[in-house]
């Protein structure tokens, strides 16, 4: 079984959907593959200008797939591809985003998200820490925001996430908001769009050479500790860790 449909083609747009329902499209190791694959075949494709990169169900993403996580590395691997596609990559958000999901929307080039999305940076509840996740993230977040939102886990809204720069636009109707985005990439040349993205993916992409290794290994660390073990199966068992006040 796929975790991923499609993909579907549009007049030089791939929609590529997440499409596993049984764990809200959480990061298994197949999902990552899969969508690493995908992505690789749009490269190599002369006919795609541009992905547009969406769910089904009401979760674009949940996060790390606890039962069954992907490798930190592969994870790392598959934001870095979507920074460094030489074909712009927009998120479609129709629902909620959490913990590592952040990350696979934050990569992405372009942003677009519903009243029904909604945010939350999970992590440090569990033991953990947004830690690979930071490369996309950092450079384009407000740095106030991401240490309110890194350290409490609150939860927050579209209009919260493009008040903050983790998205782009936050609207009522996604599919009509998108209409003049993606309009304007199937006007653009290929090779004007990967000149273009190159300039405003030069930090991002910076950040992933300097500080990928060290944040793979201290995911690792984090996802292994005691602590963390107690978070994911409180989590798990529907139960407060052990630490709430």
């Amino acid at each position: 079984m796929t975790a991923l449909a499609g993909p579907t083609h549009d007049r030089g747009i791939t929609t590529l959907t997440l499409d596993s329902p049984a764990n809200r499209n959480a990061l298994s190791a197949a999902l990552v593959g899969e969508v690493s694959a995908a992505l690789d075949a749009c490269a190599a494709d002369d006919t795609v200008r541009a992905v547009v990169l969406t769910h089904t169900g009401n979760t674009f993403c949940a996060g790390a797939d606890l039962t069954g996580p992907p490798d930190p590395a592969a994870f790392v691997a598959l934001m870095r591809q979507i920074v460094a596609l030489p074909k712009p990559v927009v998120a479609r958000v129709t629902g909620h985003v959490r913990a590592g999901g952040l990350g696979l929307l934050g990569a992405c080039d372009i942003s677009v998200a519903g009243p029904e999305a909604s945010f939350a940076l999970t992590e440090s509840r569990l033991g953990l820490a947004p830690a690979v996740i930071s490369m996309p993230l950092l450079p384009r977040t407000d740095p106030r925001a991401a240490a309110r939102y890194y350290l409490t886990g609150e939860r927050f809204d579209a209009t919260e996430a493009a008040r903050i720069g983790l998205i782009t636009l936050a609207a009522e109707e996604v599919d009509k908001a998108l209409v003049p985005v993606l309009d304007g990439l199937r006007k653009a040349s290929p090779q004007g769009l990967a000149a273009s993205k190159e300039l405003v993916t030069a930090t991002v992409l910076k950040s992933f050479d300097q500080h990928a290794e060290d944040l793979i290994a201290r995911s690792a660390a984090l996802f292994a500790s005691a602590e963390a073990r107690e978070g994911m199966t409180a989590f798990l068992e529907r139960r407060d860790p052990a630490w709430v006040l």
